[in-house]
């Protein structure tokens, strides 16, 4: 497996782990910083309740960390990398 494959695996790999579930906590966070009611259920008895906005915020502040790490990986593991200097040069005479 050649480096450019392992980077495709790597970025995909943690689009799936961290990207979705960063796009997924956005939403929630949205939701909930604006004060969008929260339903529950349990045992047919439900029940709604209001997060603070704080928990919202926060919650957007984990998802953009989320979200960036794809990003990250990505430019690191599939950018071109500079050609390596040739060494086909004559060393010149020592003085």
């Amino acid at each position: 497996m050649d480096n450019k494959t392992k980077g495709i695996i790597a970025t995909v790999a943690t689009v799936l782990l961290c990207g979705c579930p960063g796009l997924f906590i956005c939403i929630f966070g949205i939701l909930i910083a604006v004060g969008a009611p929260v339903t529950t259920t349990l045992n047919e008895q439900s029940s709604t309740q209001t997060f603070p906005p704080t928990y919202g915020f926060a919650m957007l502040c984990l998802s953009l960390i989320f979200i960036a790490i794809p990003i990250v990986v990505g430019f690191l593991t599939l950018r071109s990398k500079p050609a390596a200097p040739s060494n086909n040069e004559p060393i010149p005479p020592a003085a």
